[in-house]
């Protein structure tokens, strides 16, 4: 039990430690994580499109 205690305690100690964004760093961190996972779904898609093209060509 003592070393549930313990652990608890660090584990307070670590979370006092840690930096928490603002709001609006956060509102910024999101809007760029949301832009990019568009990007590269988009950037996907159409490299997709275009192998499924080249290869329909290739095999008929």
């Amino acid at each position: 039990m003592a070393g549930i205690n313990n652990y608890l305690e660090e584990v307070g100690k670590e979370m006092r430690k840690v930096t928490w964004p603002s709001q609006k760093e956060l509102i910024n961190n999101t809007v760029v994580t949301i832009i990019a996972t568009v990007v590269i779904s988009l950037f996907i898609f159409g490299a997709d499109r275009v192998i499924s093209t080249i290869l329909k060509v290739i095999y008929g």
